[in-house]
């Protein structure tokens, strides 16, 4: 399959193709008589399955190494085994870390949802004539003044003030 093929089935674009292959990555591929890149379909399971090593947040010089022992051949398979053992645990701690991410994402929304609830159904009971119980303000008693202790203080004089 030509490049452009190849592109639109994997989904990266032809830049990325020749840039994978340049870097090693991808095996260089064979060419036609026209000397335009021939790939063979298999390429693609390695494709997909270097986006899933990209997506999991595998550095490229981690891929690349892997990529290096999967050209070397079967001999490097406990090796290999070894480098995707250690990068599911960074994976895993990552999970772990969004996991608690997410638990206080679904927290902060359901005070939202709680609060809106709440305003809803205030407005529910203003529209349908029910009496509201007094709510005082913060800091303030339910008749809404503030309460007096029923002396004033006494005004200062005038020479008092500028001294």
């Amino acid at each position: 399959m030509k490049i452009g093929e190849l592109a639109r089935r994997s989904g990266l674009s032809a830049h990325t193709i020749r840039y994978y292959e340049r870097i090693g990555l991808l095996p260089y591929a064979d060419r036609d008589g026209s000397r335009q890149r021939d790939y063979d379909a298999s390429i693609l399971t390695w494709i997909e399955f270097l986006s899933r090593l990209k997506t999991t947040g595998m550095p490229i010089r981690e891929m690349l190494r892997y990529a290096a022992l999967r050209a070397a051949g079967p001999a490097t398979g406990s090796e290999r085994q070894h480098l995707l053992e250690a990068h599911r645990e960074t994976v895993r701690a990552r999970i772990a870390e969004w996991q608690a991410c997410l638990t206080v994402l679904d927290a902060k929304i359901a005070g939202y949802a709680d609060a809106e609830t709440r305003i809803d159904d205030h407005a529910a009971s203003l529209h349908s004539g029910r009496p509201q119980p007094e709510r005082p303000l913060p800091g303030r008693p339910a008749s809404g003044r503030l309460p007096s202790s029923g002396t004033r203080k006494p005004a200062r004089s005038r020479s008092a003030r500028a001294g």
